[in-house]
């Protein structure tokens, strides 16, 4: 489908979905949205779901001002999937070690290395810019208290949640490795204080909603946020990259006869802020559960922990601001999850795949989120397909 448009305050609001079947409380944070003085633009996925402050699954482009509840908590939050050499043939019928040893290199969940990964252990790791990297972390430090000793034993972690390791297969029969994390408790702890920063500053003071606060441009609070913003983009592609080093390091030992290798990695953060130029104004691009799909942009739509995921390629669409959704995204709160749906509702969406189906992870059952081939096939004119992948083995934390 193309966009539909509705009515917005400063700007009309861009939909990629029916907005008949988007809930009252994330239409009203698109209408809060489109009230911000500083609004350029806003262009709505058809992933989109209630967050905090603003939508999941919304791109708002803004001049002169960013919004840190926009970006979300977990800053820098994205995806990255290699293709390999393995095909279906080389996989065993039993995935139950397979699943074990990736689990024993990557910890899941609150876990953490016990030292930091040294990335010069890592076969292929690329380590340039690493130390200077590291360098910038007392700049950061200056923001907010957090140990630099959990910052790096976290570095290469999963986290919980919607975060995973999987490893698929495509329509062809390749195996495709596939990761989804961010910038974990330091992303974290940085973007709540600076929300907090926002919400005092005097030109945020009557928004329709305090979330919603923002950083202008040419002030010191907006240097601070820049400055620690960017680098815990850059820690979670760092954490990302490293996990896919771990993940490669398992494949090699497990499949040593098969001397698997890899091609390039695809990798896209989905909770950012990029500076980009539309109608001949330098603007600031939140995606929020949202990925770039500019021409020629390769990038990653993952469904659930039991359906597929889809390796895309963007066709620039202007009046999304390049970009595309995230995912399915979800139909319905992790509580509401808890309570409609048991173990063995999991058992069953989870069948054939080698993944958690305990308790600990009902919230994350594939019915708790949009079916991902409708999501896809309401923004044809923003990407097109390159591979269905579907997972055989899902780490959850």
């Amino acid at each position: 489908m193309s966009y539909v448009e509705i009515p917005g305050a400063k700007v009309p609001i861009r939909m990629w979905t029916d907005p008949a079947s988007v809930e009252e409380g994330a239409l009203q944070q698109l209408r809060n949205v489109a009230t911000l003085p500083w609004i350029k633009g806003l262009a709505v996925m058809p992933d989109v779901h209630y967050g905090k402050g603003a939508t999941v699954g919304s791109v708002i482009a803004m001049r002169g001002a960013v919004c840190p509840a926009a970006v979300g908590v977990d800053i820098g939050c994205g995806m990255s999937a290699v293709k390999t050499s393995l095909t279906v043939n080389d996989l065993p019928g039993d995935l139950s070690r397979l699943r074990s040893k990736i689990e024993q290199a990557i910890p899941v969940g609150r876990g953490m290395h016990d030292d930091p990964v040294d990335p010069g252990r890592l076969h292929g790791f690329a380590t340039a810019g690493w130390e200077d990297f590291w360098g910038r972390f007392d700049g950061v430090a200056d923001s907010v208290k957090f140990r630099h000793e959990r910052a790096g034993k976290q570095m290469g972690t999963l986290g919980s949640g919607n975060h995973f390791v999987e490893v698929c297969t495509d329509t062809t029969g390749s195996v495709w490795l596939m990761l989804h994390s961010g910038s974990r408790n330091i992303g974290k702890e940085l973007a709540e204080h600076h929300i907090g920063v926002a919400q005092k500053l005097p030109h945020n003071q009557g928004l329709v909603d305090r979330d919603l606060a923002v950083f202008i441009a040419d002030t010191p609070q907006m240097a601070a946020y820049r400055n620690d913003l960017f680098w815990a983009q850059e820690y979670a592609k760092y954490n990302r990259s490293i996990m896919m080093a771990l993940l490669k390091d398992v494949v090699r030992r497990e499949f040593k006869k098969a001397k698997p290798t890899f091609e390039p990695e695809i990798s896209a953060h989905h909770n950012y802020v990029a500076e980009e130029r539309y109608d001949g104004m330098d603007l600031l691009v939140t995606r929020k559960g949202a990925i770039r799909a500019g021409s020629g942009d390769y990038g990653i739509i993952p469904g659930s922990m039991g359906t597929g995921s889809y390796i895309v390629k963007g066709l620039g669409n202007e009046k999304a601001f390049n970009s595309a959704s995230h995912g399915a995204g979800r139909r319905m709160s992790r509580n509401a999850a808890k309570r409609r749906f048991s173990t063995k509702d999991l058992e069953e969406q989870t069948r054939g795949v080698e993944c958690r189906k305990d308790s600990g992870v009902v919230d994350e059952i594939p019915g708790a989120y949009k079916p991902i081939e409708q999501v896809i096939d309401q923004q044809r004119d923003l990407v097109e397909v390159v591979a269905k992948l579907k997972q055989v083995v899902c780490v959850k934390g």
